[in-house]
């Protein structure tokens, strides 16, 4: 199996990659965080959807980093899996 690292590695090498990856940076990062504080929480993307009141396809799309969710979308998600929200500037 291929590492995420590796692959991000080679795709972005590329610099029209490169240049729409660093376009993106924020969504990417966003979902990033997302993902590894429901990890953290040891809950699966339903049991998130759930809390929410929604489906666990509106929290796969949150997480794939091709959307720019409100801040109150990430409060909602933050509140299910009983995190709370950082932001730093």
């Amino acid at each position: 199996m291929i590492k995420y690292d590796t692959i991000k590695s080679e795709l972005l090498s590329d610099p029209e990659v490169a240049k729409e990856y660093e376009n993106s940076k924020i969504e990417f990062e966003i979902a990033q965080s997302l993902i590894l504080a429901r990890i953290e929480a040891n809950m699966t993307q339903a049991e998130v959807a759930t809390k929410m009141h929604t489906t666990q396809s509106v929290i796969a799309r949150l997480e794939s980093g091709q959307h720019f969710p409100s801040l109150k979308t990430i409060h909602k998600y933050a509140i299910a899996i009983n995190k709370h929200i950082n932001l730093q500037l």
